[in-house]
């Protein structure tokens, strides 16, 4: 399955007071626009609008006889501007907060003449600019899943992303730098050493662990920009939906938490489940088992997969 990148343009005022010309890229994947319920889909940190296909990076999850099934949905994804997916970078990074960036993606159904979704997904980053969204438009969307991910930054995740921007602000490699933090994030102490048993690359002269460290920052250096990861984590480090407006968000909400994640602990997640369920009666709270941290989220399919039926209902 393919999908062209479509473009939406339009003028947007940030909540810093910056004037911006917005060219909103986006993927449709599956059935014709209003011909099926509609799913939006918002991608994680260094994810794209490319959620399905032979390249998807959420293949797994969707497309045609998938669980979220391309046969029977249609499947929106934006590109958050800046990302760099469409050539599109913002400079002036800071301008933007997760607020925003749901104000621009509510602008982009409102001219799609998108008045109601099926449901919105999000992982991580993604997740939270769903909360924020719904914040916005309580009535949006019949279904919300948040996946390891919560309505706002807390402490311990504001502290990652104040370390990431520490090395991404300095002149060697940082962004290879800044990625290596990262995936001790993404993962966990036991994911790590179950996988690599101390084992030393006598070629390389390192760990197996270090090796697939670098490779990973080298990877996302080739396919990701400094700019676009700026941005991202500066997001991430603003996620900061009203408390006090959840309890109005009509939609079913099924909160998926990783029980080992580090990044947004399930800890965080129980409890706005458990604030959420004082006050709505269709709120879920969902648990991915695993070893390996906040990355389960793209690892665990079957259990993911699952989990996302059972909500669907198919």
């Amino acid at each position: 399955m393919e999908s062209k990148l479509n473009y939406i343009n339009f003028s947007y005022q940030t909540h810093s007071q910056k004037e911006y010309h917005i060219s909103l890229s986006y993927q449709l994947f599956g059935k014709d626009l209003f011909s099926a319920p509609i799913i939006l889909v918002n991608h994680a940190l260094t994810g794209n609008s490319e959620v399905s296909g032979e390249k998807g990076w959420w293949k797994k999850l969707i497309g045609e006889n998938q669980v979220i099934d391309t046969e029977k949905y249609t499947v929106l994804c934006f590109n958050i501007p800046g990302n760099g997916y469409d050539g599109f970078l913002i400079e002036d990074y800071e301008d933007f907060t997760p607020a925003d960036i749901a104000n621009i993606f509510l602008k982009g159904l409102e001219i799609l003449n998108i008045k109601s979704l099926h449901g919105i997904v999000g992982g991580s980053l993604g997740g939270g600019i769903g909360w924020e969204m719904l914040v916005k438009q309580p009535n949006l969307a019949e279904i919300f899943i948040p996946i390891a991910c919560d309505f706002k930054t807390h402490d311990w995740l504001h502290a990652q992303c104040l370390v990431q921007k520490f090395l991404l602000n300095q002149n060697d490699e940082p962004l290879q730098k800044a990625r290596i933090h990262a995936m001790l994030c993404y993962r966990t102490p036991e994911s790590l050493n179950d996988r690599f048993q101390t084992q030393f690359n006598a070629e390389k002269q390192k760990l197996e662990s270090e090796d697939w460290l670098i490779y990973h920052g080298k990877a996302l250096n080739d396919r990701f920009s400094l700019k676009s990861y700026q941005l991202m984590n500066h997001l991430l480090t603003n996620i900061n939906a009203d408390k006090n407006e959840l309890k109005n968000i009509k939609a079913e909400i099924h909160l998926v938490a990783v029980d080992t994640d580090l990044f947004f602990p399930p800890s965080e997640i129980r409890m706005c489940f458990k604030t959420l369920k004082e006050e709505k009666e269709k709120v879920f709270y969902h648990a991915i088992k695993s070893i390996h941290g906040h990355d389960a989220f793209l690892m665990e399919y079957e259990q993911l997969n699952n989990i996302i039926k059972s909500i669907l209902k198919i």
